[in-house]
């Protein structure tokens, strides 16, 4: 490493090759941390950096990048000299030359409080703003990255969020993010993660809601969904997550969202992207099952869509999907059921209690407790659902679940009311998949 770093330093006619051994050599972590302790070898990769010779100029941009890469922070903290110089060539000659800048940028403000603390004052949103208008999908892709890595800072809430909001940098990642599917997805995907980080943040809500953030998400969900029946472009799901998350965020933080995009073609979009993903990308699963629970709480407009759009076969398809999936679905159709005795009717009517019994069976204390939420709503607005649930023998699976401590007064409750006389009802089974909503 020291013999590298002379040959860099004595400006031999091999100092391009010198500085093109060293890129190779910073990738190990022992030579990374070795060669930041070395007297000078910082200071002569910035002057390297800051020369007027282009190609040597690029050869120490790579060799910085490979030292970003370092997940020690004491060598993040060893570059923090070159951050104000890495600002500077943002609006550098060339498109690698500034995509370079930005990913070693990125890189260095996950690893270092320091760093971050250092390029706040020197002006980085300002300056990332100003890159925002680049015709360059590799440049606008290394701005998502960077932006992204800020706003998942701890300090982001505080510190860069509102410095983000006060930019132009909100209006046009919306806009990024909602041409995404034309003009390619890479720096899309960058953008939609930083609306979601944005958005956890808590602080922001107003902000994007006035820029139309929701109708706008909406309509690129519904574009996303009618492009799944001519083939999905590659990498369309990694589009598709941060921008469900996006809407089930604003969704969950303002009261009354929901008014603003009562549309039921967004759910038989969410169905289509389900089928479409749920076997190659089962996290999709999870994805559109919180937004549809977010839709449908305290929301007639979806549960009734839900129903009208004969969209619950496919719901209840999901159960068996995982955990998580399980619990998802059962409280979208506990946000049904709330809605009273016509919504539950219609629930009983669906396939439902066949599919609840073998839920009932499962080891996991969540699932169950959701499932027994969501039978005391049968009941509760559909007795004839109690009936039914006897003659198939429900009250057994109950029973089983007794002497379980979190579960044992829901279970009583329901076997009270199991047990008062009830009229017989006819339940019939339907059957029906996902491919039938396509």
């Amino acid at each position: 490493v020291l013999q590298l770093l002379r040959g860099v330093q004595r400006g031999s006619e091999d100092r391009k090759s010198s500085l093109g051994r060293l890129r190779w050599a910073l990738q190990s972590k022992e030579t990374q941390q070795k060669f930041v302790r070395l007297d000078g070898s910082i200071r002569t990769l910035i002057g390297l950096f800051t020369s007027s010779l282009a190609d040597m100029q690029m050869e120490a941009a790579r060799c910085l990048h490979e030292l970003s890469h370092s997940s020690d922070p004491a060598v993040a903290e060893a570059c923090l000299p070159v951050t104000s110089y890495l600002l500077t060539y943002l609006s550098g000659h060339s498109v690698e030359f500034t995509e370079l800048c930005l990913y070693t940028l990125g890189n260095l403000v996950v690893e270092s409080e320091a760093v971050r603390k250092q390029l706040l004052p020197q002006g980085i949103i300002p300056v990332l703003a100003s890159c925002i208008q680049s015709p360059h999908e590799a440049v606008l892709e290394g701005l998502g990255y960077i932006l992204s890595q800020l706003l998942q800072a701890k300090e982001a809430p505080t510190e860069i969020v509102p410095l983000v909001l006060d930019s132009v940098l909100p209006q046009h990642m919306l806009r990024m993010v909602c041409s995404g599917l034309k003009a390619g997805t890479g720096a899309a995907v960058e953008f939609a993660w930083c609306l979601h980080y944005i958005v956890c943040s808590h602080t922001a809500n107003a902000v994007l809601l006035s820029l139309g953030a929701l109708p706008a998400l909406t309509s690129l969900l519904l574009d996303m969904a009618s492009e799944i029946p001519q083939g999905a472009p590659e990498g369309l799901e990694l589009l598709v997550c941060p921008v469900l998350r996006c809407l089930s965020n604003l969704l969950a933080e303002e009261t009354g969202c929901e008014g603003q995009i009562q549309d039921e073609r967004l759910l038989i979009a969410l169905f289509l992207i389900l089928q479409s993903f749920f076997q190659q990308h089962p996290f999709i699963v999870q994805e559109c099952l919180w937004l549809l629970n977010n839709l449908t709480a305290d929301n007639p407009f979806f549960c009734s869509a839900l129903l009208s759009l004969d969209l619950l076969p496919a719901l209840l398809q999901l159960l068996p999907c995982s955990q998580m999936a399980g619990v998802l679905v059962l409280t979208v159709l506990c946000n049904v059921a709330e809605k009273g005795p016509t919504y539950c009717q219609q629930l009983h009517h669906q396939p439902a209690l066949p599919l609840l019994l073998p839920t009932l069976a499962l080891p996991d204390p969540e699932v169950v407790g959701q499932c027994l939420e969501l039978l005391h709503l049968l009941f509760l607005h559909s007795p004839e659902a109690a009936a039914d649930f006897v003659r198939q023998g429900g009250h057994r699976a109950l029973e089983q679940h007794q002497s379980t401590p979190e579960l044992q007064e829901r279970v009583r409750v329901l076997l009270d009311m199991v047990r008062q006389p009830l009229g017989a009802a006819t339940f019939s089974a339907c059957h029906a998949t996902l491919s039938s909503f396509s």
